[in-house]
């Protein structure tokens, strides 16, 4: 089946494979895993504590250089061995071809017209690399005693991964030979890329990232130097098109409503015209606030918790219905969270907090609006950059990948938040208006205490009743009672705003805080790394 493989070790400068103390090593190995599982830095030492991890990192990848198993030939030259091994253990292959799409990397190319719903593409379970196959693996022993690496499916896979490429007579092979040597997410960036990423509200899910998994590879160092869409009918992972394709159309997949900040992290890539793209941002309710523990009670029964991290998105409206509910609790004076705690109805009036439709006073609604026109302002100016400066610096024809990438994403994060402020710019005009004309509030009927937005059909549900439209917005977080950060700088709570006679700034504050694994739910259900190779982006 096609050509021998042949496999390499990679020789160092002197032409010799590399010659490494193992005492010299581990000792690095444990300074790594001890600066990695220390306690948190303090807030703005963040980047110091970067650049430090990062330095032993490159120690270490220096003292191993030369030691890396390497493939002759590129990746383009082993597609036909990995099209080949596909069909002949049962999988998909004529309706597409791997292709070279330019800047957006290999892909596949549909061959044929295929239909939305249509079926095109299956993979039986022998080809995938699953954590049931890592069990039944040289790796089986290690995975058997350590709780860690059970926990962690995607630990086990990258293990696995590792073991079957060392392997010259494993069964993935052709696979492996069609992976890329290196990707484009910022665990691969150079320190000066990292660095235009600073001020920005992913920065800390990259800093994260990077610490988190220079501490697994110090981890599992340690212990192996101490140590020796599924078809169950079928038995197959199947993929459906979920849209009409022409005949050499690029075939994309689908990765959820992420973020641009989640694509860049995890996945290496910018998406230009993302609709569910969004800046995470890092709220709560001060304990030391006079008015906490009522503004704590009317909060929790709406089922939303006192401190927590929401997001403001690039649509209209930037916030979502929880948010908008949070900062209507927030901005309440004290006779406000009487009416909401005490007297008739009080349970179906808890229901109306994240309906625009019905506001707590004219009042309560130009503060909220006010607050996040500032919020977002004051956000905009932790970034070093404009955002004509960053469209300019993507101008360059010069400019690297994965410095274009992070630009990008500080231009997107920028936009985010312009859009943000100009909006909650014209709500405060617009609540204004209504208060100086005298209107009335609109007042809720019996049918209408369900609603929690009546603009969007699929969101007429109670707060406590709704999934959220995002994973991670709603999370409660543990919140200090004084954390006036932003960004690790102090956050610029200049402002005049009050809220019940109280200073607005006193209960906030905002952070970005680090992501969880990645992709670790869905690693730990076994989706295979096969599949990634025939989508377009994991090719890349």
């Amino acid at each position: 089946m096609g050509k021998k493989s042949r496999v390499k070790t990679q020789k160092s400068g002197s032409g010799a494979s590399a010659v490494v103390s193992p005492k010299e090593m581990m000792n690095l190995i444990s300074e790594l895993l001890q600066k990695c599982s220390s306690a948190a830095p303090p807030a703005g030492k963040e980047w110091e504590e970067y650049i430090q991890i990062r330095g032993l990192v490159e120690k270490i990848r220096k003292k191993q250089k030369g030691m890396s198993i390497v493939f002759d030939g590129s990746r383009e030259d082993y597609f036909p061995d990995l099209m080949s091994w596909a069909q002949e253990n049962g999988a998909s292959c004529d309706s597409f071809t791997v292709a070279d799409f330019g800047p957006e990397g290999y892909g596949l190319r549909a061959t044929r017209d295929i239909k939305a719903e249509e079926l095109f593409l299956w993979i039986p379970r022998k080809m995938q690399m699953t954590v049931e196959s890592a069990q039944n693996s040289v790796l089986g022993p290690l995975y058997g005693q350590d709780r860690i690496l059970q926990a962690m499916g995607n630990v086990t896979l990258a293990l696995h991964l590792l073991c079957e490429r060392a392997n010259p007579a494993s069964s993935w092979l052709p696979y492996i030979h069609s992976l890329p040597q290196e990707y484009d997410t910022p665990l691969y960036y150079q320190q000066e890329d990292v660095q235009l990423l600073l001020g920005t509200q992913a920065v800390q899910d990259v800093l994260s990232q990077y610490k988190n998994t220079a501490r697994q590879y110090a981890y599992f160092y340690k212990l192996v130097q101490i140590t020796t869409g599924y078809n169950l009918e079928d038995d197959r992972c199947e993929c459906v098109a979920l849209q009409d394709y022409k005949e050499n159309e690029q075939i994309y997949i689908f990765y959820g409503t992420r973020s641009n900040a989640e694509f860049v992290i995890h996945n290496g890539f910018f998406f230009q015209d993302n609709a569910h793209d969004r800046v995470k941002i890092k709220l709560g309710v001060s304990k030391s606030e006079r008015l906490y523990a009522m503004k704590a009670e009317v909060l929790a029964r709406a089922g939303i918790p006192a401190s927590c991290i929401f997001a403001l998105h690039c649509s209209e409206p930037p916030i979502s219905a929880q948010l908008l509910a949070f900062l209507r609790v927030f901005c309440m004076t004290e006779e406000e969270l009487k009416d909401y705690l005490l007297g008739d109805r009080v349970i179906n009036k808890i229901f109306t907090l994240g309906n625009s439709e019905f506001p707590v006073s004219w009042d309560n609604e130009i503060k909220l609006w006010t607050f996040l026109e500032t919020r977002a302002a004051l956000l905009l100016k932790t970034y070093k950059t404009t955002s004509e400066e960053d469209q300019s610096m993507l101008e360059k024809p010069d400019l690297s990948l994965h410095s274009r990438l992070a630009i990008q994403l500080r231009l997107a994060e920028k936009q985010i938040l312009e859009k943000a402020s100009a909006s909650g710019r014209a709500k405060r005009l617009h609540f204004q208006k209504k208060q100086e004309e005298g209107a009335l509030l609109p007042r809720y009927e019996e049918s209408d205490i369900a609603l929690l937005e009546n603009t969007d059909s699929d969101a007429k549900l109670p707060i406590i009743l709704r999934k959220l439209e995002e994973v991670e917005e709603g999370q409660e977080i543990p919140m200090e009672e004084h954390s006036p950060f932003l960004n690790g700088e102090k956050a610029l709570y200049g402002m005049s705003m009050e809220a019940n006679g109280e200073k607005v700034s006193e209960g906030m504050i905002a952070a970005v805080a680090p992501d969880k694994a990645i992709n670790t739910t869905e690693r730990q259900k076994g989706v295979c790394f096969v599949l990634e190779t025939f989508c377009s982006t994991a090719l890349k």
